[in-house]
Order: structure tokens, then C-alpha cells, then sequence
């Protein structure tokens, strides 16, 4: 399918640059046969009792580093993924090429270029740190690493808006933006009034998920990879709400990836943990998501092919209309949009 076809116009000032006051103050667009408007503090209304709710519990790790060469120069590395050895995959900018042995210092923390990866262009490194632990290096050197969308320097706000109140296993260099909406009394809500169980999946999300469609037909893109882990506990909650006829909400697409990807054919998920490279548009078959809560998203993006295969690509597209219309808030940052499953997207 082109890419052109979740085309949409989206005026700047849409694209929000600050989180909402309080999580659960962002609005809620609910699609259905018509739109509601509502709150993500009313969310737990919108969901059928008993209903397994899965989050996804990666945590965002303080990936930006912005320091200073031997030379006196001025670097930046962004950490990209961490490697069995110890090293990690990383971006870098700097005046000049980066060789090998070329340190970057940010306060206690040290960056030594060891190579770079001859398939994707990105460069091994090394971390350590001058004094106390790695952990207190990377907390006083590096920063949170906001979406290139977002114009502005990061701030100790961030540090918790950017990040879950479910976050538990570190390694994303993105937020689950869906998740960052919920609170612990949202949770509860939904455990206490609506009957539902929580679980978790964890889903690292990379760098790629802000990578643009480059190619006019998708199946021509280069799907990025993401590792996941779907436990023993989440495959049994999926089971057990199966045989009580309960749906199943995902928490933003990254947990679509995840389920999706460890289903087999009949709709049974696999405890593993993976990587995907799992490219989602309309004709894709649904094996086990039901629901989902997701932000808005870019344009042409593959992302927003997701959403438009889950529940329809006109549906999506009309209420990706309506809530520019609205004046709603776009991406990381923004509101987010409850639908349900189309028969045949």
C-alpha cells in the first residue's frame, strides 16, 4: 500500500512541545460508529468490564550525550542500543568524523568510539565513568532524549513526563507515549471498578519509530527492529481472557507489536522474548488486540498504517480530521484516540 494514502494535514502548533498539566488531563477521542470526546481520566468508562489490559513496561534510559572531545571540541552520541558485550550501538555529530579511540567526555561519564558497524552505520562505543557507579554517571551526563519533534532542551520535568509510572526494564530511547497518559489511580480504576486485569510486555522502542517512509509503497520500506519480551504471566492472562470471552486493549502500538508478533496462526501467544521487524497495514490480520489506546501520529508513517489496519483507514483518517478540526494535540506529547477493532480494515 503507497504511503501516501495516511497522508494528512497537520498545522504545526498541533504538534505539542509540552505534556498536558496532570497525565490523566489529556483529551480522549472515542471511535465508534460516531466520535466522543472525552478525557483520559474517563477512560475506565470506555472499557468493557473484564477487558486484559496490557502496558508496556520499558523504561526510557537518559541516552543523549552531549560533551566535549580530547580536542576541545564539542560531540553529541546517542545511544542507541545496548549490546551483550557491554557496548552499546550509537549515533554521533560532531565538526569532524569520529575515529576509533576518540573519547567524549560529560561530566563523569566517558564515551570511547571503538568502531562502527559495517550494515547501518552506527558506531560501537564503550561507557565508563570517571568516579561512583556507571548508573550515577549516566543519571549526571547524559540526558533524556525527547523526540526530534519536540524544539525545545529537555528539562526535570521530563525526567518523570517522558517516562511511564509502570516503567520498570530499562532500554528504550522512546517513550510507549500511549502509556504515558495512565496514572496509578487510572490503573486502579480499572482493576477495581471495571473488573479488568493489567498486565505487562516490554517492548524496547528504538530510534526507528520516528524513522521516516522513505519508499512510495511500503512493503518496500526497511521495517526497524525492536527486541520485546512477552512473559509466561502475559501469554497465560491472554489465554485466560480468551476463554472468558474478554478483549483484550493495548496500551499504544508498541504492545500491538509485541502481541502480535509472539502470536501464532490461531491466535495463541507465545511466551519468548524476540525481535520484530513486524510491519503492520491495512490487510493485516488481527490475531489477538482488540482495542487499542494510541496517541496521534505522523503522517505517512508506519505507525499510523497500523492504527488505519486496526480499525479502518477512512474511520482513522476522517477522526485524524476531526481532531485536527478540534484543535487537538499531536505525537509524544499529545492526546490519544480509543478505537476498537474493525471487522475488515
Amino acid at each position: 500500500m503507497r504511503a501516501s494514502a495516511f497522508a494528512y494535514d497537520l498545522p504545526p502548533e498541533l504538534i505539542a512541545q509540552e505534556p498536558a498539566p496532570e497525565r490523566d488531563a489529556a483529551r480522549l477521542m472515542v471511535v465508534g460508529d460516531a466520535l466522543e470526546h472525552a478525557r483520559i481520566a474517563e477512560l475506565a468508562s470506555f472499557v468493557p468490564r473484564g477487558s486484559l489490559v496490557v502496558v508496556n513496561d520499558t523504561k526510557v534510559i537518559r541516552a543523549r550525550i552531549v560533551g566535549t572531545k580530547e580536542s576541545g571540541g564539542k560531540a553529541e552520541v546517542f545511544l542507541v542500543r545496548r549490546l551483550a558485550d557491554g557496548t552499546w550501538q550509537a549515533m554521533t555529530k560532531a565538526s569532524k568524523p569520529m575515529r576509533p579511540g576518540t573519547r567524549v567526555t560529560s561530566g563523569p561519564l566517558v564515551v570511547t568510539i571503538e568502531g562502527r558497524e559495517p550494515n547501518d552505520g552506527l558506531f560501537l562505543v564503550r561507557l565508563a565513568a570517571t568516579s561512583g557507579t556507571l548508573d550515577e554517571a549516566l543519571a549526571a551526563g547524559a540526558r533524556m532524549p525527547l523526540p526530534p519533534y519536540i524544539k525545545r532542551t529537555p528539562t526535570e520535568a521530563d525526567e518523570a513526563r517522558y517516562q511511564t509510572v509502570f516503567a520498570k526494564t530499562d532500554g528504550a530511547v522512546a517513550a510507549p507515549t500511549a502509556g504515558l497518559h495512565l496514572t496509578e489511580a487510572l490503573l486502579a480504576r480499572l482493576r477495581d471498578e471495571r473488573g479488568c486485569e493489567v498486565d505487562a510486555c516490554t517492548l524496547h522502542v528504538g530510534l526507528g519509530t520516528f524513522q521516516p517512509v522513505t519508499t512510495e509503497d511500503l512493503d518496500d520500506h526497511a521495517m526497524h527492529s525492536e527486541p520485546f519480551v512477552v512473559t509466561p504471566s502475559l501469554a497465560a492472562s491472554v489465554a485466560r481472557a480468551r476463554e472468558r470471552g474478554a478483549p483484550v486493549l493495548a496500551i499504544g502500538t508498541t504492545v500491538v507489536r509485541a502481541l502480535e508478533s509472539a502470536a501464532t496462526e490461531g491466535g495463541h501467544v507465545r511466551a519468548c522474548a524476540e525481535e520484530t521487524r513486524i510491519l503492520i497495514q491495512p490487510g493485516y490480520r488481527f490475531r489477538v488486540v482488540d482495542r487499542l489506546l494510541t496517541n496521534f501520529h505522523l503522517p505517512e508513517s508506519t505507525l499510523l498504517a497500523l492504527v488505519s489496519a486496526f480499525a479502518g483507514t477512512e474511520r482513522v483518517l476522517a477522526a485524524y480530521r476531526a481532531a485536527v478540526a478540534a484543535r487537538y494535540r499531536f505525537f509524544s506529547y499529545g492526546d490519544a484516540m480509543l478505537l476498537s477493532r474493525a471487522e475488515a480494515a
